[in-house]
């Protein structure tokens, strides 16, 4: 957060005349002619602001007579006039020693303590000269500067509204009350209070500037810039109000106009501080960072202890990514002023960017404890939380920040960002909303949304999400790139890539669009491609080691083994907790047979995060290939939760049958929840429920039904996705063998389970004629829309040549490759009967003659 432009107010303290000289015969009379004499000289100097020469003739009186009131007082008055208020406070004491019950005395020193910053004490003076005159309105007056400057404004008002009570015409009196109402940011009442001031005194430049920041407060910027100017026409070297009409500009942003107006305040009042500061913020705005730095810095050597303007600079600092100077810049504003609210939430900022999360959090508690209503520095507590995990503890500070500022949109999208993390993505959504309903063009929001709904799978809601933040904001690089994540989920992989190169060519170091596109490029089967783009990048983020992790997956994808294995190692280089790529780095090494170390790997990742169900899963695998069924099938149950299997949880009111319930006068439904294969060869369990005692319901996917007809412990059929009839516990198919503790002794059926319907049998045998040789069946290719169909499938043309002679090939493929069919046409030795396999039971009883 950007500490705000502080304007200049120019309040005015009204000074009464030098002293309320009487006619007074006593002391100059006792003293002579000559020194009455040099005192009415002394006065009508003073009284045409002749200061100094004022005093000198003050001073040769008091050398006469060292006891003459009216000399004392008024030279303390000319000193106060002429900035020595040490000398003005200690004169005019010496006076009042002389005559007590001199009430514009006691005002005059108030005036002097004031101007030395001792406040207190010049309340305390303001209130001796009122005890004495009741009526004297211009102590009033100032004694509600002094109020305002202890920050009791409700009471500085008060102290206005007597002076104005006993001197309706007080044009000054109501100007200081506007000055006061504006700290009370009560600003429609101080426009008030300077209206009533310039109706009084229509040349009253200080009034109309003082109502231009009441008015901007407001948001009425053509009406401040119109006050302003009517102060400058009444007073056209008034420094003051042209910087005032900088801040007013800037807020609309027009910061040319501002720097000009800035610049004209400097050209009046060449040590204007505060001008240089304001000026080093407009700058800063528009990027010309060294630029501000100099204004800031000219400030800073015409006041040394000017805070605002070390904070100021510390934020350039910030924005030019010089952050240890930006903290020593804040750290100087701080020694300053270390009640500095807005310099400790700024420093937590740094701290946030130098990833001292813990650091900044404190700062930010710090700006919070002298500003319990800060909001700002609330939501960017959250924030440095949200980097230290703690999202719970972010949550509850923008909630706080929210609390205190309900139209605060940047805590609400922050605040769905920290819900979005706890996997609370409804909620995250909803934050939000909240966010895009207060600020409707905000592009980020959008693009945050679409993130949470991404998680809740909601991809169509999504994409629309990504498209409103990109019709916001073209440019919007990150969007892009996210966008064509949903894309690549929702299998669009060309419109992805296109969104991806969108996001490149808005950003060409981009390296999570790499990263992106080549996940895009690993689901085409572009496994080379797809290196290249991890390739490139890394070699734009070298430590980035989800690219390195995927990169593996490519490389292993074509076979390279050894390359995957050393990108993995990268990725654990980089991130040593990195459970993703123990468990890749265990999967190549599965391939490669290398079971133990494959094991170590599994095992590391465990040990990182046990519950990690894509770990447990290909752990099971290793184990069920090692025979080790116990261990293998208890692991096998994570199946669920693993992303890359694409199972779904069975989802039933009836509950889950585990092996332990009785079946007796029970139902249970198998349930096929894998390909055609696992069906058939788990299907074979089925028995050994039915042995249980319990009525068995399968389900199976309609092309596998004709060929489980004949096996024995089913009662009924059901077709996958299909109306179920009742049951009373269900049961996943693979789940079975955990159930029965199978193990390589106990494998169920070894004799065949499944039987060929014979008509069909004889039908097959009367259309591939009399046997004449040994006859092989032979199947090549999978589903070419599986995932891994490079490694499970070969090209016919390929095989021919390899294949014996003296052997006679069926093929049992129902479906071929364009380039297969190309093959087979010119291949007289396999003999292929196509569309004549109208399902599996003819399959089963061609394989059933070979």
């Amino acid at each position: 957060m950007t500490t705000p432009i502080l304007p200049h107010l120019i309040i005015r303290t009204m000074l009464p005349k030098p002293a309320h000289i009487e006619n007074q015969q006593s002391p100059v009379q006792a003293i002579g002619t000559d020194v009455k004499t040099q005192f009415s000289q002394a006065l009508a100097l003073h009284q045409q602001g002749r200061i100094v020469e004022a005093g000198v003739v003050y001073e040769a009186i008091l050398k006469i007579d060292p006891q003459h009131f009216d000399a004392l007082h008024l030279l303390g008055v000319a000193a106060y006039q002429s900035g020595d208020n040490q000398r003005a406070a200690d004169l005019i004491f010496k006076a009042i020693s002389i005559k007590p019950n001199y009430a514009e005395a006691y005002s005059n020193r108030g005036n002097a303590l004031k101007a030395l910053q001792q406040f207190d004490a010049a309340l305390a003076s303001y209130d001796k000269a009122i005890s004495i005159k009741p009526d004297y309105a211009d102590a009033h007056s100032n004694r509600g500067n002094a109020l305002k400057e202890l920050k009791r404004f409700d009471a500085a008002v008060a102290s206005y509204d007597e002076a104005i009570r006993l001197k309706a015409d007080y044009a000054e009196a109501y100007s200081n009350r506007g000055n006061a109402l504006n700290e009370l940011k009560n600003f429609e009442a101080a426009v008030a209070s300077y209206d009533k001031a310039i109706s009084i005194k229509p040349d009253y430049a200080v009034a109309y500037s003082n109502r231009g920041y009441a008015l901007k407060e407001l948001k009425r910027f053509d009406a401040a810039l119109a006050s302003y100017d009517m102060a400058i026409n009444i007073k056209p070297d008034y420094a003051e109000a042209y910087s005032n009409r900088g801040n007013a500009l800037n807020e609309l942003r027009n910061f040319e106009a501002a720097l000009a107006s800035y610049d004209k305040a400097i050209s009046i009042k060449p040590d204007y501080v505060d001008a240089y500061s304001n000026r080093g913020n407009v700058l800063k705005e528009l990027k010309q960072f060294d630029a501000a730095l100099a204004s800031y810095d000219k400030a800073i050597s015409l006041k040394p202890d000017f805070a605002e303007a070390y904070c100021n600079r510390g934020n350039s600092l910030s924005e030019l990514k010089q952050f240890d100077a930006a903290l020593a810049s804040y750290d100087k504003a701080i020694s300053i002023k270390p009640d500095y609210a807005e310099v400790y939430s700024n420093r937590g900022n740094v701290l946030n960017e130098l990833k001292q999360f813990d650091a900044a959090v404190a700062s930010y508690d710090k700006a919070i404890s002298i500003k319990p209503d800060y909001a700002e520095a609330y939501s960017n507590r959250g924030n440095a939380l949200n980097e230290l995990k703690d999202f719970e503890g972010a949550i509850a500070s923008y909630n706080k920040a929210i609390a205190i500022k309900p139209d605060y949109v940047d805590a609400y999208c922050n605040r769905g960002n920290a819900l979005k993390e706890l996997n609370q993505f409804d909620a995250a959504v909803g934050s939000y909303d909240e966010a895009i309903s207060l600020k409707p063009d905000y592009a980020e929001a959008y693009s945050n949304r679409g993130n949470a709904l991404n998680e809740l799978q909601q991809l169509d809601a999504a994409l629309a999400s990504y498209d409103q933040a990109i019709s916001i904001k073209p440019d919007y690089a990150e969007v892009y790139s996210n966008r064509g994540n949903v894309l690549k989920d929702l299998e669009q992989l060309d419109a992805a890539l296109a969104s991806y190169d969108k996001a490149i060519s808005l950003k060409p170091d981009y390296a999570e669009a790499y990263s992106n596109r080549g996940n895009a490029l690993k689901e085409l089967r572009r496994f080379e491609d797809a290196v290249a783009n991890y390739d490139k990048a890394i070699s734009l983020k070298p430590d980035y080691a989800e690219a390195f992790s995927n990169r593996g997956i490519a490389l292993k994808e074509f076979q390279q083994f050894d390359a995957a294995l050393a990108s993995y190692d990268k990725a654990i280089s980089l991130k040593p907790d990195y459970v993703e790529a123990y468990s890749n780095r265990g999967i190549v090494l599965y391939e490669l047979r290398q079971f133990d170390a494959a094991f170590a790997c599994y095992d590391k990742a465990l040990s990182i995060k046990p519950d990690h169900a894509g770990t447990n899963w290909n752990k099971s695998l290793a184990l069920l290939l090692c025979g080790d069924y116990a261990a293998g099938w208890a692991l096998y149950e994570w199946r669920w939760s693993a992303g890359t299997t694409g199972l779904k949880r069975p989802d039933f009111v009836q509950p889950l049958w585990s092996g332990t319930e009785s079946l007796l006068g029970k139902t249970v439904l198998l349930q096929s929840e894998q390909g055609f294969g696992d069906t058939i060869q788990f299907m074979r369990y089925a028995t050994l429920v039915a042995e249980r005692g319990g009525r068995v319901i399968a389900q199976v996917p309609k092309q596998l039904m004709g060929l489980l007809q004949g096996l024995k412990g089913v009662s009924e059929w059901a077709v996958q996705g299909g109306a179920l009839p009742a049951f009373d516990f269900h049961c996943p198919l693979l789940s079975l063998p955990l159930i029965f503790e199978t193990n390589l002794a106990t494998i169920p059926s070894r004799n065949a389970y499944l039987t060929s319907d014979p008509d069909k049998v004889h039908a097959w045998s009367k259309r591939l004629g009399e046997k004449a040789r040994p006859r092989v069946g032979i199947v090549w290719s999978g589903s070419p829309g599986h995932k891994h169909d490079h490694t499970r499938s070969i090209a016919l043309a390929s095989l021919i040549d390899y294949l014996p002679d003296g052997l006679e090939y069926v093929s049992l493929q129902k479906d071929l490759r364009s380039s297969d069919s190309v093959t087979l046409a010119g291949c007289s030795r396999i003999r292929h009967f196509g569309d004549e396999l109208r399902d599996f039971t003819d399959t089963a009883a061609l394989c059933e003659l070979m």
